[in-house]
């Protein structure tokens, strides 16, 4: 397909239109070969996260619950032969690859960005019989499109209480969707209305380290199926889904004068895809430039727990009611999730063990005395100095019981653009994730399914793969 005149792109007289006009004319040819393959480690990264969930509670779980809802279906649940209807298969997916919160972060837009998106094209792709290429495209797209919606509210929807994820990943989604589904300029920018009524998601839990921030991505994907059905369909909805009196930047952002106008004028020029953090470690990602300042100041001042008298952790303001407040109940955090949402309790666990890795959200690690007698050394103030939110800068300030000072910043969090993890990185990360639940050829399986999806002539192959298990 040929790109979009620029006349006639310029001429649409909303955003929900631009995107809509955009996607209509999209195509993976468009898209430099780099940024197709970033795009196929963010999916594999994703889909192995998916398979790591199932050694974990909440998954079989909200597996269980979901498969009684509306009975077996045809389409795959990461790590499982159950095979669910549409929706539930995209709830379910989503549910399982944002569960650990180890999946990748569009940072400007302080959104997961492959957690929905991912799901949704697992399933859409499959029901339309779409080629690898095109369902790679369509998951490009729902990135792109997600990443500038996102960037406009510069941190505001989790300063007031939403979670981004939830509010943004539904849009993407809906035009991903149609995409697929082949939905014309005005259908397309219908869905994108009719998502503007179904998108959700509150940071409650924040509150008890309850589950339900996990389905906030599936939701998204499974309400965008809806979405775009509905307008395919005809189903009149509004235009203006983001600049309209009602729409989302001027509710949901109560009132903040910020600028949406030419977000959509650099599509097909500026990628945002390579701007997907995947990350190094599995708790929020805010936590993660502070994690690597304590690491690199023990192993640069050869530091022991003992040694720390007190540390502070350098942090924007407006990150701070996510991972830092209140302060006394994340410096005793109840479960692993409340554990991953915590600084104080991240910077101590990677200073008593040396390293974060899943294990340090284990019992053992949220009640080891020396953790927790750390934690409460461990406070944190603004840091002017911060580049949140185009980076999630971070940085650590320890008074040693010898009288030093040491100082530690972390500008560009590990796993951003100009520091992403290698092709070796992602791939051992994978590896790690898959291998309690795959055999070594099972996992090779599926990653080579998602990282040659582009030449598949449709998703039969990674459909079968993902349902695999040891």
């Amino acid at each position: 397909m040929s790109a979009v005149p620029e006349s006639s792109f310029q001429a649409a007289t909303s955003l929900s239109q631009q995107f809509g006009q955009y996607a209509t004319g999209f195509d993976l040819d468009q898209v430099p070969g780099e940024v197709r393959e970033y795009a196929a480690l963010c999916m594999a990264d994703a889909i192995g996260i998916g398979f790591a969930s199932h050694s974990y509670d909440f998954a079989p779980v909200s597996v269980k619950a979901l498969a009684g809802l509306a009975g077996q279906g045809e389409y795959p649940v990461i790590g499982t032969r159950l095979k669910l209807p549409p929706r539930d298969a995209a709830l379910t997916n989503g549910l399982l690859i944002h569960g650990l919160d180890f999946d990748d972060t569009h940072v400007g837009a302080v959104i997961h960005a492959s957690t929905s998106a991912v799901p949704l094209v697992l399933v859409e792709a499959t029901r339309f019989g779409a080629s690898g290429k095109r369902a790679l495209a369509a998951y490009i797209l729902a990135l792109e499109i997600d990443a500038r919606i996102g960037q406009v509210a510069q941190g505001m929807l989790q300063k007031i209480g939403f979670h981004p994820t939830g509010m943004v990943g539904i849009f993407g989604c809906a035009v991903a969707a149609g995409y697929l589904g082949g939905l014309d300029e005005l259908q397309l920018a219908r869905a994108q209305g009719i998502a503007l009524s179904m998108a959700s998601g509150s940071l409650e839990f924040l509150e008890d380290g309850s589950w339900t921030k996990r389905m906030h991505p599936g939701w998204a994907a499974s309400s965008a199926i809806t979405a775009a059905a509905m307008a395919g369909g005809g189903f009149v909805a509004p235009l203006n889904a983001y600049e309209g009196r009602y729409g989302l930047y001027k509710l949901y952002l109560q009132g903040q004068d910020l600028d949406a106008s030419g977000i959509a004028e650099d599509l097909g020029r500026n990628w945002e895809v390579p701007r997907v953090a995947i990350k190094p470690y599995p708790v929020c990602h805010f936590n993660h430039s502070s994690i690597d300042s304590m690491l690199e100041l023990i192993k640069t001042h050869h530091l022991k727990p003992d040694d720390i008298k007190s540390a502070t952790v350098l942090i924007h303001e407006k990150q701070a009611d996510v991972v830092c407040r209140p302060e006394q109940a994340k410096r005793r955090p109840q479960n692993d999730y409340e554990a991953k949402f915590s600084v104080h309790f991240a910077v101590a666990a990677a200073a008593v063990r040396g390293r974060f890795t899943l294990a340090e959200l284990e019992d053992d690690a949220r009640q080891d005395p020396e953790i927790l007698t750390l934690c409460d050394r461990i406070t944190f103030r603004h840091d002017p100095e911060s580049r949140y939110p185009q980076y999630y800068s971070g940085g650590l300030v320890v008074e040693t019981t010898d009288g030093r000072t040491l100082e530690h910043r972390e500008p560009i969090n590990r796993g951003a653009d100009s520091r992403a993890l290698s092709y070796e990185d992602v791939k051992r990360k994978f590896d790690g994730n898959v291998s309690r639940h795959l055999t070594e050829p099972q996992a090779e399986r599926v990653w080579n399914a998602v990282i040659g999806l582009a030449d598949a002539p449709d998703l039969t192959e990674l459909n079968q793969a993902i349902a695999a298990r040891r």
